[in-house]
């Protein structure tokens, strides 16, 4: 028999025996990734995710997964002519991610839900459904490189502007072996809308989703308040030393940076929430440079190098602190497999528990994975 030339997708055989299910959100970017695949003649299966009660969410814009979501990916997949299925996972993503979101919330942490549902909805249990659809991989639409060295590597994609590797550094090397991104090779979005355009996709000109999708305009602390009734116990906003400054209508309404808002006037400098207490429903707040650290404790670490990550006493990487930050240097020293402190060469502000601290190569664009902060 003879062997077949590696598809477009990494695989030995022809497209037309290749079988993709693609996650398709509604936008343009997984809508974008279902066409290109279907017009090079791909076994196409879109699988779109409700995860929420999208009733009340038709009337917003800018919400991933929402019913009007759920209506474009469909007609994306009618026009492309491939099979298109809704699958709820309304339960499982408000047990994996919502109850967390609001947990983390009431502990004083600063959540990312967006990295909880990838690595536990989108990668897990999506990922599990595509092989029971016989599926050879998955696609997504996320701004990010899979490339095979030793083993599937992850690395940034190629427009900065666009790159979600932040999002997405709890990618397992398991997952990575099925998973690929189609898009993280473009130069800016306007060659995803101009594909799109070029598909004929109803879509072309949808707006970007911006909030977090369950999140209604923002307003997180409305959705923690729903779901934890109490939440927004008044308290005391307080210096370092303890001094009393001002009174605060709930903890959650804070997260550790933030300057606006604080409601406390009257002082000769700008001040800072450095610290949440809510056990005590304190807001500690502070100078800018008392928010400065340059040790972070990590907890959860993914880690997606070659060599085992506990096998070195420290790696000399690039790490991201938040996912509007730019990597800066710094020595990770593990301290198990999934445990390690990180010293950063240059103080970082706003260092929050709950944010993602994600580990890049310093000469490259290989992610090296990550870990989740805990402590500073």
């Amino acid at each position: 028999m003879r062997d077949h030339a590696l598809n477009s997708l990494g695989l030995p055989k022809p497209p037309a025996d290749t079988r993709v299910v693609v996650a398709m959100s509604g936008g343009v970017d997984s809508s974008v990734v279902a066409a290109m695949l279907a017009e090079q003649g791909y076994d196409v299966v879109g699988v779109t995710l409700q995860l929420y009660d999208h009733g009340a969410a038709l009337a917003r814009k800018g919400a991933c997964c929402a019913g009007r979501d759920i209506h474009d990916a469909r007609r994306v997949a009618e026009a492309m002519g491939f099979p298109h299925y809704v699958l709820d996972y309304e339960n499982t993503f408000r047990e994996a991610v919502i109850e967390e979101f609001a947990d983390a919330y009431l502990a004083g942490a600063t959540p990312v839900p967006c990295i909880r549902c990838n690595e536990r909805v989108k990668f897990k249990d999506l990922l599990a459904t595509a092989r029971d659809l016989n599926a050879d991989c998955m696609a997504t639409g996320h701004y990010i490189q899979r490339r095979m060295g030793r083993v599937p590597e992850l690395h940034r994609a190629v427009d900065p502007n666009r790159d979600q590797s932040y999002f997405l550094f709890s990618t397992t090397p398991d997952q990575l072996e099925y998973l690929r991104f189609p898009l993280g090779h473009l130069a800016s979005k306007a060659e995803t809308r101009a594909l799109a355009a070029r598909y004929g996709l109803p879509v072309a000109d949808k707006p970007d989703s911006q909030d977090i999708c369950f999140v209604p305009n923002g307003n997180y602390a409305a959705v923690i308040e729903k779901l934890r009734p109490g939440a927004a116990d008044p308290g005391e906003i307080v210096d370092q030393d303890g001094r009393i400054l001002g009174r605060h209508n709930g903890v959650i309404h804070y997260t550790v940076g933030q300057r606006k808002g604080l409601g406390v006037g009257g002082l000769d400098a700008p001040i800072y929430v450095l610290k949440l207490d809510p056990e005590q429903r304190r807001v500690v707040v502070g100078p800018k440079s008392a928010l400065a650290t340059r040790r972070i404790a990590l907890r959860e670490i993914n880690w997606l190098g070659d060599e085992a990550f506990a096998a070195r006493s420290e790696w000399h990487l690039e790490v991201k602190v938040r996912s509007t930050r730019p990597p800066r240097p710094a020595i990770v020293r593990p301290l198990s497999a999934t445990e390690a402190e990180v010293e950063l060469l240059d103080a970082e502000d706003g260092v929050a528990a709950g944010q993602a601290c994600v580990f890049y190569d310093p000469a490259g664009s290989r992610v090296f994975g990550g870990g989740w902060i805990f402590s500073r």
